[in-house]
């Protein structure tokens, strides 16, 4: 059975604001999805591009890495600037967090949220490769493929793991030594059930960032996607009440 990827989005809110959304590592849009349409209920603007090797067969995931998924954080800022935008907040979630304090300092940007961001590398390589198989096996069965041939095929995608594992926390180490660059508003979000990312990266980016403006906010019950959690309307509400306050007039 052939599975129709998930697309990027984009939800036109009146407010003249605009929110980038960014998804996880094997994840997609849809995971940011429910988060974009209540945004886009109280005024913002949303768009979430989908990272390249993302919804499709874990085979493709395994030929891109950091440079390609980061491309697309451009490609969407820069769509929303296209848009008319210059007030643009971002969000994101995993890989998609680690992207978002990347684009504190690398974009102009009214304030970033990230959320079960890993700031950490010990035994990431062991959560990304039991996560990254999780994925695919997940992917195979909803593809209707009989068991020797997922075999077969997680065979080959064991084989294969090293390159994009390996550069996952050479990502997060690069980025980790750039958070002092960061001096725009900043709102941490961390689950504390958080089962792929060790919940002590939000100290470490609270700690090492420049914003004046910075604070952790912990959801304990909640799991790493924490946007599909069964109590997501907590975290929508308080992003909202975080993006509110912050200066959308773009003033000094």
């Amino acid at each position: 059975m052939k599975i129709v990827p998930p697309k990027p989005f984009t939800f036109n809110g009146d407010n003249g604001r605009a929110v980038l959304l960014l998804h996880g590592f094997t994840g997609s849009t849809a995971d940011v999805r429910m988060l974009g349409r209540f945004l886009q209920k109280n005024g913002y603007t949303t768009h979430a591009p989908m990272f390249p090797g993302h919804g499709v067969p874990p085979e493709q995931l395994l030929e891109t890495g950091p440079d390609d998924w980061w491309k697309a954080v451009e490609e969407g800022y820069n769509h929303l600037r296209e848009q008319g935008f210059e007030q643009i907040a971002v969000c994101g979630l995993s890989l998609g967090g680690l992207f978002t304090l990347k684009a504190g300092y690398t974009f102009k940007v009214n304030g970033i949220i990230p959320m079960c961001a890993p700031a950490i590398t010990k035994e990431q390589d062991r959560r990304l490769y039991n996560g990254l198989l999780q994925y695919s096996e997940e992917y195979k069965r909803y593809e209707k493929k009989e068991e020797q041939t997922i075999e077969k095929e997680m065979n080959g995608v064991k084989k294969n793991t090293e390159t994009v594992l390996t550069a996952i926390p050479q990502l997060i180490g690069t980025i980790r030594e750039q958070l002092h660059e960061i001096k725009v508003p900043i709102e941490i979000i961390q689950a504390g059930q958080d089962e792929m990312v060790d919940i002590e990266s939000a100290n470490v980016i609270y700690d090492q960032v420049s914003s004046r403006q910075k604070h952790v906010q912990w959801y304990e019950d909640a799991p790493h996607v924490i946007t599909l959690w069964k109590e997501k309307e907590k975290v929508h509400d308080h992003i909202v009440a975080f993006l509110e306050q912050l200066d959308w007039e773009g003033k000094e």
